[in-house]
């Protein structure tokens, strides 16, 4: 028996300029309220990078190059049999003016040693770090649809 999965594939990209990172602080009726770095849904066919920097200058007005990839972080779903996957990149290559009213929220340059101090969702507050390490990161949360919460999470880091 074959099952169908559906893979949603997703980008998400830390603009960092010295010891800033530009992040979006959602607000609350956009879903996923908090502080967040840039990203979004990739359009097919375009690639995962094209992608990445598509989002970027849709929510902040910035063109970006030069993205380092930095990792996968995957939501698994047994019960819907869905994989959302978001890969993860870094730059602080970018040019342009940032958006005078952007649709995701406001955009603010945050300092890396206040960001986490920020309200931002627990998922973001586990990767942020992650960015700025050496290497790579894979992390796996498996959901659980009937509890409504996620059951296991696995982080490896080469």
């Amino acid at each position: 028996m074959t099952i169908s999965i559906e893979h949603q594939l997703y980008t998400m990209c830390m603009v960092q300029d010295g010891d800033k990172v530009l992040l979006i602080n959602r607000p609350d009726n956009r879903g996923f309220p908090g502080f967040l770095a840039p990203g979004g849904k990739i359009d097919f066919p375009e690639s995962l990078v094209e992608g990445a920097c598509r989002e970027v200058k849709e929510e902040t007005g910035l063109r970006v190059s030069n993205l380092v990839f930095k990792g996968i972080d995957e939501y698994v779903n047994p019960q819907q049999n869905v994989r959302y996957m978001v890969f993860n990149y870094w730059t602080d290559t970018f040019d342009g003016e940032l958006l005078l009213d952007p649709p995701e929220g406001e955009l603010v340059w945050v300092s890396m040693n206040e960001a986490l101090d920020l309200p931002m969702q627990d998922w973001f507050k586990e990767r942020f770090p992650l960015f700025f390490e050496e290497g790579t990161f894979e992390i796996q949360r498996v959901w659980d649809d009937y509890k409504k919460k996620q059951i296991e999470l696995s982080v490896i880091k080469t």
